[in-house]
């Protein structure tokens, strides 16, 4: 079954519960020295657990852009598909695409769009309809 992002009554698709835990997994084995959700606590803490407060969505955009710009300066080899089992791999192992030049743009939704913007642009809706954002599933 697939998740999505959902504020106010428009869905964006994510891909699987496996794919957002290895987005979350990714940012928090590669940016969170002090463990999950340390440096990340609206993305990964809230947000992760399923929902978000519309006043927390500026803050969860700025740590959104903060995970962005970090995440491009590490290779796709870099990728933890479950942070809870290292020996996990994605389904596709290393064979992914020539475009895919960092852990910034690795992760594509179900729907052939960047994960990140997707969650950019579904926070920035919630940020600007004063509406929470919240993982559901589709």
């Amino acid at each position: 079954m697939g998740v999505g992002i959902k504020v106010g009554s428009i869905t964006d698709e994510i891909g699987t519960s496996d794919f957002f835990h290895a987005f979350c997994s990714t940012v928090s084995a590669n940016l969170e020295k002090n463990g999950w959700a340390s440096r990340f606590p609206n993305i990964l803490g809230k947000l992760y657990k399923g929902s978000l407060d519309a006043n927390l969505a500026n803050s969860a955009l700025s740590e959104l852009n903060q995970i962005k710009e970090e995440l491009s300066m590490l290779s796709p080899e870099k990728i933890v598909w479950d942070i809870e089992n290292s020996s996990k791999q994605p389904p596709w192992g290393s064979n992914i695409s020539p475009e895919i030049t960092s852990l910034a743009n690795y992760f594509v939704t179900s729907t052939g769009r960047d994960l990140i913007l997707t969650l950019i642009e579904a926070l920035e809706d919630a940020a600007s309809n004063n509406k929470p954002a919240s993982i559901v599933q589709c």
